[in-house]
C-alpha cells in the first residue's frame, strides 16, 4: 500500500479547518454578516460572497498541497478541459433533466403543490453564480485531490467510498439532516465520482454537480436542506421519503435510485462498454 495518498488527506484535514475558516471570517467581514448572531438570515448576495470566499480558500489550500506535497501542477487534480465539451454539456444536461421530471413527477402524483412563480434576474444571476463555486470547490477538493490520493493507498472503489463518505459527513451539519439524507448525500459522492475514477477528469462531475444543484433549486427544491432562491415555488403537504421533505429531492427515494442507476450506468460504460485504460494527460 502507498501510504502517501491516505496520509495526505489526512494532513490536508487541519489546514483546511484553518485556511477556510480565516477565508469565511474574511468573507463574512465584506458581505456585512455580523459575527456571533446564530439568528442572522444572510441574503442571496451575502451567501454568494461567502461561498466565493470558501472557494478562493479551497483554492488556494489545494494548490499548496498540489505544488508542495504532491509535487505535481495544481491542474493535475483533473481540471484539463481539452476535448471535455461533451462531459460539460451531458452533466449540465443531466442534472436539468433529473430535476425537471422530479418536479413533474411529484406534482402529478400531489407530493409537492405549486403556489407560484418568482422570476427574478437577479437572484438567477447570484444562484447561478453560487452553484458554479460550490460544484468547483467540493469536485476539485472531494474528487480532485482527496479521491485522487486516495487511489494512491486503495482499490480505486474502496477509494471512491471512502472519499463519498467523507463528502457526506462534510454535510452533515446541513439543516434538515437525517440518517436517509445523509445516506443520499453519500450515494450522490458515488455518483459524482463514479467517473472519476476512470477519467482523472472533472469537467462531468463539475457540470453534473452544478446543474443538480442548480436546477434542483431553481425548480423549487431545498438543496441539500438549504432554502436557496426557486423560479418555482410549492409547498410539501407532508414531509416523507417520497418528496424529500424539507432537505430537498436528495431526500426521496427516487434521489437515491437514480443516484444507483448513474453509478451502474458509468461503471458499465467504463469497464465493459469502454474498458481500455484512460491515461492521465492533458487530454
Amino acid at each position: 500500500m502507498n501510504h502517501s495518498g491516505w496520509a495526505r488527506v489526512i494532513a490536508l484535514i487541519f489546514p483546511y479547518v484553518i485556511i477556510v475558516g480565516l477565508f469565511q471570517v474574511g468573507g463574512a467581514f465584506v458581505a456585512g454578516i455580523p459575527f456571533g448572531d446564530n439568528d442572522f438570515q444572510a441574503n442571496s448576495l451575502q451567501e454568494l460572497i461567502m461561498t466565493f470566499f470558501s472557494f478562493l480558500g479551497t483554492l488556494l489550500l489545494v494548490w499548496i498541497f498540489m505544488k508542495y506535497m504532491d509535487k505535481q501542477n495544481f491542474m493535475d487534480v483533473g481540471l484539463q478541459i481539452k476535448n471535455r465539451k461533451n462531459d460539460i454539456i451531458i452533466g449540465t444536461l443531466l442534472g436539468l433533466v433529473i430535476m425537471g421530471l422530479a418536479f413533474v413527477s411529484l406534482w402529478a402524483a400531489e407530493e409537492i403543490i405549486y403556489t407560484d412563480f418568482n422570476f427574478d434576474v437577479l437572484e438567477l444571476i447570484y444562484t447561478t453564480l453560487l452553484f458554479v463555486f460550490v460544484a468547483i470547490l467540493e469536485e476539485v477538493l472531494f474528487r480532485g485531490y482527496i479521491l485522487k490520493n486516495l487511489m494512491l493507498s486503495f482499490n480505486k472503489y474502496i477509494a471512491l467510498i471512502i472519499s463519498s463518505a467523507l463528502f457526506a459527513i462534510a454535510h452533515g451539519a446541513n439543516p434538515n439532516i437525517s440518517l436517509f439524507s445523509l445516506t443520499g448525500l453519500f450515494l450522490a459522492g458515488i455518483a459524482l465520482g463514479a467517473s472519476y475514477i476512470y477519467t482523472k477528469n472533472l469537467w462531468y462531475p463539475i457540470a453534473f454537480h452544478f446543474s443538480w444543484n442548480l436546477f434542483q433549486s431553481l425548480f423549487g427544491f431545498n438543496v441539500s436542506g438549504q432554502d436557496i432562491y426557486s423560479i418555482i415555488e410549492f409547498t410539501v403537504p407532508e414531509n416523507n421519503m417520497v418528496n424529500g421533505g424539507q432537505f430537498g429531492f436528495e431526500g426521496s427515494i427516487f434521489s437515491l435510485i437514480i443516484e444507483m442507476i448513474l453509478v451502474a450506468l458509468i461503471i458499465y460504460y467504463y469497464q465493459v462498454k469502454k474498458p481500455q485504460p484512460i491515461r492521465n494527460e492533458n487530454i
